[in-house]
């Protein structure tokens, strides 16, 4: 009996305690600098969401990537982008990113699939989002022999798929692309918007170290022989 009361006084106790709840707080595997984010939301490239978190770690839909892309790389601004509107299946013209999508297939830098449907909403896999990224920045056209001596380096470099490789091979080579520690690109894996966020924040640094035109100093007319 003795034994019983002991045990409802712990109980008592127990349910007394204030409860200390240990907060998670999300990791990324991006390996970004941790001001990256920033740089692309300060050039309005990418957002928070509504609750002023950014989730590095959310995966990306090409219905995301068509309008980081557009914005970027300023699409809407191209001559094939004044088409007329495509028709989408899959994409009615009440959804959030019609205008995007329209965009990006009107100037090749994203393709529809079978029955010309985009599925806005399927994550792309990083090998996916490197090479679109490698389409609007301008892909270079190494050689083959060029190609594999870029991605040499990279331990996984067999996974990457034959058709990204001269896009992958671009990004790498101009110092775009976030890897692991052993320096694997995970061609496969799905993209997270924190491995999006990464490439753009390299791209804008890229874009800042450009000098500036030089202006032409304006010569004054010669005189005229009389």
């Amino acid at each position: 009996m003795r034994q019983f009361s002991i045990t409802l006084s712990l109980v008592a106790l127990l349910q007394n305690l204030p409860v200390i709840v240990q907060a998670q707080v999300p990791q990324t595997n991006s390996g970004m600098p941790s001001d990256s984010i920033q740089q692309v939301i300060t050039a309005k490239w990418m957002t928070n969401f509504a609750d002023g978190n950014f989730y590095a770690e959310r995966l990306l839909s090409r219905a995301e990537l068509a309008a980081i892309m557009v914005k970027v790389f300023r699409l809407d601004k191209r001559q094939a982008a004044s088409k007329e509107n495509l028709v989408i299946p899959d994409v009615p013209t009440s959804h959030w990113a019609f205008n995007d999508i329209q965009i990006v297939l009107k100037t090749d830098i994203m393709k529809g699939y079978r029955g010309k449907s985009f599925f806005p909403n399927q994550r792309v896999t990083r090998a996916e989002a490197f090479a679109i990224f490698a389409q609007a920045y301008g892909v270079f056209q190494f050689s083959d022999d060029a190609v594999n001596e870029i991605l040499a380096s990279k331990p996984d470099q067999a996974s990457i798929p034959v058709w990204a490789r001269k896009a992958i091979a671009t990004v790498v080579s101009e110092g775009f692309i976030n890897t692991d520690t052993q320096g694997n690109i995970s061609p496969l894996r799905p993209a997270t918007r924190g491995d999006m966020a990464y490439v753009l924040s390299k791209y804008l640094q890229r874009q800042q170290k450009q000098p500036e035109t030089p202006e032409v100093p304006i010569i004054p007319d010669s005189p005229q022989s009389p």
